[in-house]
């Protein structure tokens, strides 16, 4: 269940063989991101657990478990701001109710991540896809 933007990425990793290729464009969806502004990198939206610096602000739309979510988000590392930008086409637009059921382990595999990012980065992936299930559970309750 993934939304169409990460069908796009899917499609062209599946294009791409060598795992550079899919590194560079991942790189790329991070740097075509707009910065956040200083003022909203704040504890409250920093991901702990992560190796670099990662920052993710929520856009919740509607109210209760058919609200729509979106997020915006930078890290200090051009790699994992990209690792963000995947994240973001992944979740961006689903109502918070499906936020919180994707398999983002799954659907991240089919890009081959796992096989390529460091423990670290992994851990960080794993992070931020915590923090996303966490404010979409608060914004269903909200």
């Amino acid at each position: 269940m993934a939304t169409e933007a990460f069908e796009e990425i899917a499609e062209t990793f599946e294009f791409l063989d060598d795992w550079e290729d899919r590194y560079r464009t991942v790189i790329d969806m991070g740097k075509a991101m707009a910065p956040l502004d200083d003022a909203v990198k704040v504890p409250a939206t920093k991901v702990e657990g992560c190796a670099s610096q990662v920052w993710l602000l929520p856009r919740i739309e509607g109210q209760g478990p058919s609200a729509v979510f979106s997020f915006d988000g930078e890290s200090d590392a051009m790699i994992v701001r990209g690792l963000i930008a995947v994240l973001r086409a992944l979740y961006s637009g689903l109502p918070v109710s499906e936020v919180v059921t994707v398999d983002a382990h799954a659907e991240l595999g089919r890009l081959g991540l796992h096989d390529h990012l460091s423990a670290q980065r992994s851990n960080g992936v794993r992070a931020m896809v915590e923090r996303i299930n966490l404010l979409a559970k608060d914004a269903m309750a909200a």
